[in-house]
């Protein structure tokens, strides 16, 4: 028996869903990049997410989601350069460095020379300059005169992706004068 809800009723146990048909597998696509930008290997990955939850419609073909995928990238619906420079765009204006961008895009499957190219108007300078301001780190901060503060600030500057020398030159800028330009 289940516990009951907060409204006192017992709630009915839930009835699995039903197992998947072609039809079903590329509505499900078809869902999710009208809902979500993304890349092919992302959608990919969830349409054999979904397989594996659901199974599959026994006396059927066996599923193809990389036909799905395939079909999806044809009509336009997902585009791994789109996706990639949005991306790099998102991040950029949060003040993520190069290093963490490619991370993102190493996680949602995009390839080494789209994510290059995405890559290619970014300025590391002044990401990690707005990301030291949003964090309030260096000249935009408070000064720093505990060691082990300094070194949570550099971390924090190497988890958003940001060169070592970059970060130290920042942290060490005592205004904003001091920082070094953006390219």
């Amino acid at each position: 028996m289940h516990p009951p809800s907060s409204s006192g009723r017992a709630r009915a146990p839930r009835k699995p869903a039903p197992p998947l048909d072609p039809e079903t597998l590329t509505a499900i696509a078809v869902r999710y990049v009208e809902r979500f930008q993304t890349s092919r290997a992302r959608l990919l990955r969830l349409l054999n997410q979904k397989l594996r939850q659901r199974g599959w419609q026994e006396g059927l073909a066996p599923p193809d989601p990389g036909a799905i995928a395939d079909r999806l990238v044809e009509l336009g619906y997902v585009n791994d350069a789109a996706f990639a420079e949005a991306r790099a765009r998102g991040l950029a204006r949060r003040g993520m460095g190069a290093g963490r961008v490619r991370q993102a895009f190493a996680a949602y499957g995009i390839d080494r020379d789209t994510g290059e190219t995405a890559l290619e108007g970014h300025d590391p300078v002044s990401a990690a300059i707005d990301f030291a301001r949003r964090k309030r780190l260096g000249p935009f901060g408070p000064p720093v005169t505990d060691p082990k503060l300094h070194n949570r600030q550099m971390g924090a500057m190497a988890r958003a992706g940001h060169p070592q020398s970059l970060a130290r030159a920042i942290l060490a800028s005592r205004s904003e004068d001091e920082l070094p330009q953006p390219e």
